[in-house]
Parts: C-alpha cells; sequence; structure tokens
C-alpha cells in the first residue's frame, strides 16, 4: 500500500471510497464542493495494487479573526470497509501531517474519534483555547500543532469552509 497525491484521473474512485465507508454520500459530496470552491486544500489517496482504497482531506479553516494563520482542518477520511483495521487510515493521517508541514501549515484541527486521532498528536483543541464552531463534545474536537507553539497566545472559534454547512 502506498500513499500520494489525488490526481484528476481518481476523482470518480474518491468519491466510490467515501460512498463506501459512511452512510450517505454527504461527504463525498463535501469533498467535491471543496474540490471546487478552495484552490489550497491537500487530497490524499492510499492505493493498493492499483486499487483506491482509502482517502483523506485537508482544507483551510480559520481560528477566530486570526486569518494570518496557517490551518487545515482534517475532513473527512474514508477507508474502503473491507480495508479497514489495515493501518491504512494510519498511513493517511501521517501522509497528511507530513504534507501539512511542507505546505507550511502551523496546525491542524480534526472532528474525530478520541480514541484514534491522539496517536497522532492531537489533543483536544480547548487546551489550546479552542473551540469548534459545531456544537461538539470536547473531546472530539481536537488538535495539533505541526510547528511548535503556533497556537500559542491564540484563541477563538474554528470556523470551516461555508461548504460544511450543508452537511
Amino acid at each position: 500500500m502506498r500513499t500520494r497525491s489525488e490526481t484528476d484521473a481518481d476523482m470518480e474512485l474518491v468519491y466510490a471510497v467515501n460512498v463506501a465507508a459512511f452512510p450517505t454520500s454527504a461527504e463525498a459530496e463535501l469533498v467535491n464542493r471543496l474540490r471546487e470552491s478552495t484552490d489550497s486544500f491537500i487530497s490524499l489517496v492510499a492505493e493498493e495494487e492499483s486499487r483506491i482504497v482509502g482517502h483523506i482531506f485537508f482544507s483551510p479553516v480559520i481560528l477566530g479573526s486570526e486569518h494570518h494563520l496557517k490551518l487545515m482542518g482534517l475532513a473527512p477520511m474514508a477507508v474502503c470497509p473491507e480495508n479497514q483495521k489495515q493501518a491504512i487510515g494510519s498511513a493517511l493521517v501521517e501522509a497528511g501531517l507530513k504534507q501539512c508541514e511542507h505546505a507550511g501549515i502551523g496546525a491542524v484541527v480534526v472532528l474525530g474519534h478520541p480514541e484514534y486521532y491522539p496517536r497522532f498528536g492531537f489533543i483536544p483543541a480547548s487546551q489550546f483555547e479552542i473551540r469548534s464552531e459545531y456544537d461538539v463534545p470536547d473531546e472530539v474536537f481536537m488538535a495539533t500543532e505541526i510547528r511548535r507553539g503556533y497556537l500559542d497566545n491564540v484563541h477563538g472559534t474554528i470556523r470551516y469552509h461555508p461548504a460544511f454547512a450543508i452537511l
């Protein structure tokens, strides 16, 4: 299995992976809307034997009035059901965070499983005095600094791209 950047030729297969991994097509549609409405995103696929088996997407988020900060939100991440529990999701998260680092991103936030994402350095965002625009439990909204100290002396509410409001 290898991870790589998504290409235009992968779009239909990425859509299919997201549809297979989630109960509805909402996340697959979200990826399409984000691709169309933002240029600064990171989209990676996991490929096994020339077959796309996983996908991860990072898009810009804004922390309050701190528009100068380079922040990304991780969402969605999908692995085909028959390929889950094979470390594909972990490989995608690690590759995505590395790609964020290369792109000069300072920190990443995620709304996700509190027992999964801490292995990649995510902690409750409230520890950085950051909260989500969505009403979610504290333990599921997490952040990790790509650059140590990047979130020092800032606080507020993370706002996602308007495309998320349709979910």
